[in-house]
């Protein structure tokens, strides 16, 4: 029978301990980053937190995009932020991203499940945007630089199935 012990990932990392979890999450950081020159690609997962905070759950995530042909972009999202003390879990989880840079408009795309439309507030400084989003259950936030300076009387938005979708004319 096998041991917890000698449970593993696809990706070969052990699954056991609060300590082995963390060291798996940035060995996953670090592969992350050596798969660079591969291709565009996601990774996710969800941890139980129960034992911290009842019904806490850790989110943890990346992407890898390569779009364009230029340099590979590394991304992470989710509410385990790597810090100092080492990884921290957050209640607020930060969504996933994509920003597109089109002729005439910029074009923003978050994944933020589990929130109603009404949830959601979009703040728009010159080159500086914020997403926000708290729901019953679920707490996003997501600031971002924007290549370019744009006004608030120019952006658009709409949210369907958890997807937002944000244009800002240029």
């Amino acid at each position: 029978m096998e041991n917890d012990k000698d449970k593993k990932d696809e990706a070969g990392f052990e699954l056991f301990g609060l300590g082995g979890l963390f060291k798996g999450i940035e060995k996953l950081v670090d592969l992350a980053g050596k798969l660079e020159e591969k291709g565009g690609m996601s990774k996710e997962g969800e941890i139980n937190f129960d034992h911290i905070k009842k019904g806490m759950k850790g989110v943890y995530g990346f992407t890898i995009n390569t779009a364009g042909g230029g340099s590979p972009k590394v991304e992470t999202f989710g509410n385990i932020k790597k810090t100092p003390e080492g990884p921290k879990v957050d209640e607020e989880r930060e969504p996933i991203t994509d920003l597109f840079d089109e002729k005439n408009e910029l074009v923003i795309i978050a994944e933020m499940p589990g929130i109603e439309e009404t949830d959601i507030k979009i703040d728009l400084k010159e080159d500086i945007l914020e997403i926000s989003a708290i729901s019953k259950t679920r707490s996003y936030r997501k600031e971002m630089l924007l290549p370019v300076k744009a006004s608030k009387q120019n952006l658009k938005h709409k949210f369907t199935n958890g997807i937002l979708e944000i244009r800002i004319k240029k």
